[in-house]
């Protein structure tokens, strides 16, 4: 018996998957795995296919993709239901991230205007106000996936955009409590914003 007659087929839905590097993770992941003949992930649904012996059942598949860093699903009963809820809770998030950017770009104006002294400070803690609870929570795709992903001894591209956008919100947070001339609340909120109308 030839080994195309002897495969069969399994698809899982893969919701971690956020850039190629997620892909080649899981692709060269499986294909020393025995049993497996061939392992494609496609990024635009999210999805891996996998030919492999009848010997391998679709459980142990799981717990070999789950070992390499990701969780699966089995579409039938995953797929409908994981795009929606993640494609609302991005739209949210969009939304937030897009009504805070406006807000505290506007309110930077004033300081690349060349305002300065209290004027200065007062635009900056009210950039602070709108901005820390904006990235709080347009941020939490970025931070669970980048959390998931380094508790797991891995990374992904959501680490250092992670990293990134708390840092700039950090040091944006210590210059405006020591009253210093510079804050970055705009830049972390306008990047969040254009991440998440990429994602």
């Amino acid at each position: 018996m030839t080994e195309a007659a002897a495969s069969e087929h399994v698809e899982f839905v893969l919701p971690g998957v956020k850039c190629a590097g997620c892909i080649a993770k899981i692709e060269n992941g499986l294909r020393p795995l025995s049993g497996v003949h061939r392992a494609r992930v496609n990024f635009t649904t999210r999805r891996v296919a996998i030919d492999h012996a009848p010997e391998l059942t679709p459980d142990a598949l799981r717990r070999a993709i789950a070992d390499i860093g990701f969780d699966a699903e089995p579409i039938a009963a995953a797929a409908p239901a994981l795009e929606d809820r993640e494609s609302k809770a991005l739209l949210r998030a969009l939304a937030v991230a897009g009504f805070g950017a406006m807000n505290v770009m506007l309110l930077s104006v004033s300081v690349w205007s060349g305002a300065g002294g209290a004027t200065r400070d007062l635009f900056h803690w009210l950039s602070a106000l709108i901005a820390m609870p904006t990235i709080a929570y347009a941020g939490r795709p970025f931070f669970k996936s980048a959390w998931a992903a380094l508790r797991r001894r891995r990374a992904n591209m959501d680490v250092p955009i992670s990293i990134g956008v708390l840092l700039a919100t950090a040091l944006s947070l210590f210059e405006t409590i020591e009253g210093g001339p510079h804050a970055y609340f705009d830049g972390a909120v306008a990047l969040l914003f254009f991440l998440l109308v990429g994602r």
